[in-house]
C-alpha cells in the first residue's frame, strides 16, 4: 500500500488537508519531523511530503535512504474565500514532485508542464473558457477583498509580501518593495504610479505596514481597499518581482514587467528584467496566453470540494468559489473575512479547536 508521510504540518492544516490527501494515497501519516518518519522505515513506494519549500533537517538523507519520492504542497493559484494565513481550507493545491513553482533555482513540475506538454485544441478552448471565467466574474487567489471600484484614474502596480519564498527563490536583484518601486520609478518615471499592499499584510497576518509608509516616497497613491482585481481595471502595466497579481495581470490582457522569475515569466508573455536568471535556460519555449492557463490552471493543479470530500474539476471549483464570494457579499457583511481583529482570532480559534479535539484519530500525533 502507498504511504504518504507527511512531515511538520501543523495540527490546523493536517486538518484542513488531511481528507484531500486521504484522497491521494491508501494511508497517510503526520508526523512531527524527520526522525519520527525515519522511525516509519519509509520506502521507494512510499511519498514524503512537505509544506512549500521546507527542507528540514535530515530531509535529504531520509529520500536518498528511502527511495521515497519527496512531494512539496502548496496552495492553487485560486484557493478560497479566504486568506490561507487565517485557516481558511483550500479548494486547490499542487501536488509537486519535481521541486515547487515558485523556487526557480531548480525545476518545478509546473514549468515542465509548461516546457513540453502538448496544449491540444480541445484543452485550449477549455483554458480560453476558464480563463473568461476567471475575468468575468472577478476571481484572484483569494477573493476577499472589497469589489468598490479604484477611486485613482492612472495607472498602477501591486506590491507582495516581502517575506514570500518567491522573492528568496525566484526573485533577482530586485528584492524587495522598496527596491521594486524604485525600479519601475526609474522605468516609468512619468507613470501615476500605484503601490498595492498584499492582502496578508492589510489582514496583520504578515509584516510590511512600515513599508507601506514608506512607500509612498516613491509611488503616487498606496491602494489599501481596492480589490487587485479593481486596481487592474485601471491599470496599463504591471510591475512585481514575482507575485501572482503578475499572472492575474496576464489573465487580463495588461502589460506585465518582472524584475524575478515567477513561474508565468520566461515564456514570452512578459517583459523580464532579471537577466541572466539561471531559469531562462530552461523556459525557452514560446506559450501563448492560453497554453500558459491551460499549464498553470487546468493540468498542475488539484481542485477539491471540501462539502462533498471530493477532487472536482476546475471549473466546478471556480464557479464554487465565486458562488461563495458572492453569497458571502449578500449577506450584509462583505468584509467580515478581512475586517475585525478579534473577529478573525475567533474564527482562528473554531478551526484550531476542531484541529486539536476533534482529529486526534485521524491525524496521530504530531
Amino acid at each position: 500500500m502507498t504511504r504518504a508521510l507527511v512531515i511538520g504540518f501543523r495540527r490546523w492544516r493536517a486538518w484542513n488537508l488531511g481528507p484531500v490527501l486521504r484522497a491521494q494515497a491508501g494511508q497517510v501519516l503526520f508526523v512531527r519531523d524527520v526522525a519520527a518518519a525515519q522511525r516509519l522505515h519509509p520506502g521507494p513506494l512510499d511519498r514524503i511530503m512537505v509544506w512549500g519549500a521546507a527542507r528540514p533537517a535530515g530531509l535529504d538523507d531520509l529520500i536518498a535512504a528511502s527511495g521515497a519520492r519527496l512531494v512539496r504542497i502548496e496552495d492553487g493559484f485560486i484557493r478560497s474565500v479566504g486568506l490561507g494565513s487565517d485557516l481558511i481550507a483550500p479548494r486547490s493545491l499542487v501536488f509537486d514532485d519535481c521541486g515547487i513553482y515558485f523556487d526557480a533555482t531548480r525545476p518545478s513540475r509546473l514549468e515542465q508542464v509548461l516546457a513540453s506538454s502538448v496544449f491540444d485544441a480541445e484543452l485550449i478552448a477549455r483554458a480560453a473558457a476558464l480563463r473568461a471565467l476567471i475575468v468575468g466574474q472577478a476571481l484572484t487567489k483569494y477573493n476577499v477583498e472589497c469589489d468598490a471600484p479604484a477611486q485613482w484614474n492612472s495607472g498602477g502596480r501591486p506590491g507582495q509580501v516581502e517575506s514570500d519564498a518567491s522573492i528568496a527563490l525566484g526573485g533577482g536583484e530586485v528584492r524587495t518593495n522598496q527596491a521594486l518601486l524604485a525600479a519601475a520609478r526609474a522605468a516609468r518615471p512619468d507613470a501615476y504610479i500605484v503601490y498595492k499592499p498584499h492582502p496578508d499584510v492589510m489582514s496583520g497576518n504578515r509584516r510590511g505596514r512600515l513599508a507601506v509608509r514608506a512607500a509612498m516616497r516613491l509611488a503616487n497613491h498606496v491602494e489599501t481597499r481596492a480589490s487587485i482585481v479593481a486596481c487592474l481595471a485601471r491599470s496599463d502595466e504591471v510591475h512585481t518581482i514575482t507575485s501572482l497579481a503578475g499572472f492575474d495581470a496576464l489573465l487580463r490582457g495588461l502589460s506585465v514587467v518582472t524584475y524575478g522569475a515567477p513561474f508565468y515569466a520566461g515564456w514570452g508573455l512578459t517583459q523580464d528584467r532579471a537577466h541572466g536568471h539561471p531559469a531562462w535556460a530552461r523556459r525557452g519555449r514560446r506559450l501563448t496566453l492560453d497554453a500558459l492557463t491551460a499549464g498553470a490552471l487546468l493540468i498542475y493543479p488539484h481542485y477539491w470540494d471540501p462539502a462533498s470530500a471530493c477532487p472536482v474539476r476546475a471549473e466546478d471549483a471556480l464557479a464554487a468559489i465565486a458562488s461563495e464570494r458572492e453569497q458571502l457579499r449578500a449577506s450584509g457583511h462583505p468584509d467580515r473575512l478581512m475586517q475585525g481583529f478579534w473577529r478573525r482570532q475567533a474564527r482562528k480559534a473554531r478551526v484550531l479547536s476542531r484541529a486539536i479535539w476533534g482529529s486526534r484519530q485521524s491525524i496521530g500525533p504530531i
